[in-house]
C-alpha cells in the first residue's frame, strides 16, 4: 500500500542463489538488487550454520544495508546463540555489531500459530 520495495526470503535459499551467482558473475548485481530493495526480510536466519560464504555473503547484505535500509532478521534461535551460528570470530563480531546496536528487537512468545492451524484441521 505504500509501495515499499520489498524483498522476502528464507536465508539458506538466499544464500544458495548468491553463491551461484557467484559462479555465474551476477553476485554484485544481485547485492544491488538487495541494496534497493527499502525492506529485507531474511526468514529462518541462523538454522544452518555459516559456512565462509555464508559469512561473506551476509556481512556484504549488511554492511551494504547499514544505516540506508531496513532489513528484518526472523529467527528461532536466541540472538545469543547467532555469534556461534556464524562462526569466525572477527566477521561475526563485525556482523552482529551491526545488527544489534541499530535494532529494535522484539521477542514474541507463546503456542506457535502453525500448531494451532494443525489443531483447526
Amino acid at each position: 500500500m505504500m509501495e515499499y520495495k520489498t524483498i522476502y526470503s528464507n536465508t539458506a535459499r538466499l544464500f544458495k542463489k548468491l553463491k551461484l551467482s557467484k559462479i555465474d558473475g551476477t553476485y554484485l548485481k544481485e547485492l544491488n538488487k538487495l541494496l534497493k530493495a527499502d525492506l529485507l526480510i531474511l526468514d529462518d536466519f541462523g538454522l544452518q550454520a555459516f559456512d565462509n560464504h555464508a559469512r561473506e555473503t551476509l556481512m556484504d547484505i549488511i554492511d551494504d544495508r547499514y544505516n540506508k535500509t531496513s532489513t528484518i532478521l526472523s529467527s528461532q534461535i536466541p540472538v545469543s546463540a547467532w555469534y556461534d551460528i556464524i562462526g569466525e570470530g572477527t566477521i561475526a563480531d563485525a556482523i552482529l555489531d551491526r545488527i544489534v546496536n541499530s535494532s529494535h528487537r522484539i521477542d514474541l512468545k507463546g503456542e506457535s500459530l502453525r500448531k494451532r492451524v494443525l489443531k483447526n484441521e
